[in-house]
């Protein structure tokens, strides 16, 4: 047992918090060990698994009613309290309970006294970490100093910036300012500029603006490049001998037009009429970044490939991303593969093997071409990919039961409409085009859904420390909500009065389907719906409907698939850790999977933010323009229209003139007060475009008659 987890164990059992002195001689810390303990007091403390209090006593958060988690900070001023550990609810927070806290702050919550379930309000006692260093906004100038609005909506604080750090920004530019002064209660954060990105309008400087505030450099460092520089471009033979070699093993990678990145590649092979061997080899980028490297510290910072509407910020550099560790075609590369043996009636899976491997892919096909090819029998590209039309077919018979299967188990299916804004050689908006998840991503979808899985369960039962991919269940009391919303439609909740197993939320998907409050019902249980994290608990995933899973299948772009990347083959060539390494993950592993969830949810507002940017400056020549669109979203001060580009806008309460309208929460709608007229999620409407305003990012309805 790590040193960690016996000082977690014996602070559960303790009956008072304790100084470190006490905890030191209840230990036998020697002089020599002092630092280390220390070190490792500090680690929990940023982990959020014990508390100090202003006594300098030290104690498990729970024992001092508090509870530690991330704040999710909403643009109307009031956060949740996202808890570390699976289980806990969310917890609401007054903007007056925030105490400087600003979005994705790691922090400890003390619930108000009486509160509970959905109804939970807490008030921050303790920042544990900050998450925003700089902040990226417009910067206006008053008199002999100025302030810093964050683009950013959930950062609702301005920032003051004195006369001298405003360091030649003009008014209106878009600027970077460092935090000097964190933010207290009923006082703003200080900052200095530190950079000047330009004009809003310039080229450029919307989407670099973006970046900035992700905090990572538009370029890798040098100490990474010179790391890289000594990487060799090919294969030793005594690397090749230690591996399994398929490369005589036709196999394919699908993947986006634009990909550059081949993460996997897939295979089948008829074993019988009644059993396949399903292939999944994903590259194995472990063997070029080795553990506590300048490369590996660059990807564990970074965390993420971001995928930005005109670019893409890499996890690692392009040598390795898109070249010795993307799987090209006629290219041995080295690989992770899992070996799934198949039954298909009825379907199981009969045995697995997950070992290194050399591989050699025969195609790189895209999406659009494998669907043509298998939903519309391409003539052309059958020819084309005659070697490989009948593994295609094959697969498909596989993604089809796989499919079913896994939704007939729980696996819930939210209908998604993808889009992607095309631009032009200037970076602006020329069209909007609906992305559609066709047979092709399924298959790839199944697949690495499969192997994910497989994963997950063959390492929890070996019993080491781990990445999971965690999906918790929906607090009950949002579940409740939910059920009599949806009683308005005459549908209900299986299992509502005890736990709602994933299925039953499945069930009321398909009873919806094709009928007109489809797409309502769809966004309010999305709604009602967590977030998936990375975590090193195992408790399954709600959304599929798993008992065990994780992230194995991209590497190239995600840290924590790259981390069990070594777990596994560390555990394959020993057979099982050694006590020094077993302890040593068991205390990084929190840590890495705690900062691996806040790079995604930063990443993924950076690419929301990115694509709803560029929906706004196509909007623009579209004033006066009439459109048919649905509610999106409800709130007092009027209520979200999504267009069937996808572009969403906001009729203002005011301008609905024919009666006062009031929020009805419980129905989702805006209600007339004499009339009882209403507007609810999902309502067809037709609306005119009034403003764009790309500085603001917002853009004006009102309604046509």
């Amino acid at each position: 047992m790590s040193a960690r987890s016996k000082l977690l164990d014996f602070l559960e059992e303790a009956y008072r918090p304790m100084t470190k002195e006490e905890l030191m001689e209840e230990f036998e810390i020697s002089s020599q060990q002092k630092q280390h303990f220390e070190d490792l007091l500090k680690q929990l403390q940023k982990d959020g698994l014990i508390y100090k209090s202003k006594q300098d006593k030290y104690g498990l958060p729970e024992k001092f009613d508090l509870v530690a988690g991330r704040i999710d900070k909403n643009p109307r001023g009031f956060g949740f309290l996202i808890p570390e550990e699976p289980g806990h609810e969310d917890i609401f927070i007054n903007p007056t309970n925030l105490n400087g806290a600003m979005h994705n702050d790691k922090v400890y919550v003390k619930k108000v006294p009486g509160s509970s379930g959905k109804k939970a309000e807490g008030e921050v006692v303790e920042i544990i970490e900050r998450a925003n260093t700089q902040i990226v906004g417009r910067f206006e100038k008053v008199k002999n100093y100025g302030f810093v609005v964050a683009d950013n909506k959930r950062i609702s604080y301005d920032i003051f910036i004195p006369g001298a750090h405003i360091n030649d920004a003009k008014n209106n530019q878009k600027v970077v300012a460092e935090i000097t002064e964190w933010p207290k209660k009923n006082r703003n954060p200080e900052g200095k500029i530190t950079e000047i990105l330009g004009y809003q309008d310039e080229k450029g400087v919307d989407i670099e603006a973006i970046i900035r505030q992700l905090e990572l450099p538009g370029d890798f460092p040098g100490r990474v490049k010179n790391e890289l520089g000594r990487i060799p471009e090919t294969i030793p033979a005594e690397e090749i001998e230690k591996r399994r070699d398929l490369r005589d093993l036709p196999m394919v990678t699908i993947d986006g037009e634009d990909a550059k990145d081949f993460d996997d590649a897939v295979s089948i092979e008829k074993l019988s009429d009644n059993k396949v061997r399903l292939g999944v080899h994903i590259a194995d980028v472990t063997y070029y970044v080795q553990e506590d490297t300048n490369l590996d510290e660059e990807a564990l910072h970074r965390g993420t490939s971001i995928y930005l509407v005109d670019r893409v910020i890499p996890m690692l550099p392009q040598k390795l991303s898109n070249n010795l560790c993307s799987l090209r075609p006629n290219e041995d590369r080295l690989s992770m593969s899992v070996l799934m043996d198949i039954k298909l009636n009825p379907l199981s899976l009969e045995s697995y093997d997950i070992t290194p491997s050399i591989i050699n892919s025969n195609h790189r096909m895209t999406y659009n071409e494998v669907q043509s090819i298998l939903v519309h029998e391409n003539r052309e590209l059958r020819e084309l990919y005659d070697d490989f039309v009948d593994q295609l077919e094959l697969m498909n018979k596989l993604r089809d039961k796989l499919r079913t299967k896994r939704f007939n188990e729980g696996s819930i299916d939210f209908e998604r409409t993808e889009v992607k804004v095309i631009l032009d050689d200037t970076g602006k908006p020329i069209d909007i085009q609906e992305e559609r998840h066709g047979v092709a991503e399924q298959l790839i979808e199944e697949f690495m859904i499969m192997a994910n899985k497989v994963v997950a369960e063959d390492m929890y039962w070996r019993d080491v420390p781990f990445i999971y991919r965690i999906h918790e269940p929906p607090d009950q009391e949002r579940l409740k909500e939910f059920n009599e919303f949806i009683h308005n439609f005459g549908y209900h909740v299986k299992g509502i009065e005890s736990e709602v197993h994933s299925s039953a939320l499945q069930d009321v998907l398909n009873q919806v389907e094709d009928e007109p409050e489809e797409n309502l019902i769809n966004t309010v249980l999305l709604r009602t719906m967590k977030k998936a994290i990375y975590s090193q608990h195992n408790i399954g995933h709600y959304g599929l409907g798993l008992d065990y899973y994780t992230h194995f299948t991209s590497p190239i772009r995600r840290y924590p698939d790259l981390m069990i990347h070594r777990i596994i083959k560390e555990v394959l060539k020993h057979g099982k850790l050694s006590n020094n390494r077993f302890n040593e993950l068991e205390e990084r592993i929190p840590s890495i999977a705690d900062h691996s969830s806040l790079q995604e949810r930063r990443a993924m507002e950076a690419e929301r933010d990115s694509v709803e940017l560029k929906k706004i400056e196509y909007m623009q020549d579209k004033v006066g323009e009439e459109f048919e669109g649905l509610v999106s979203g409800i709130t007092s001060f009027g209520f979200f229209v999504e267009l069937e580009n996808t572009v969403e806008g906001l009729v203002h309460v005011e301008d609905l003139k024919d009666d006062y309208y009031h929020i009805r929460e419980d129905i989702h709608a805006l209600v007339g007060e004499r009339t009882n007229k209403r507007y609810r999620l999902g309502d067809e409407v037709k609306v005119k475009v009034i403003r764009v305003d790309p500085e603001e990012r917002e853009i004006d309805f009102i309604l046509v008659d």
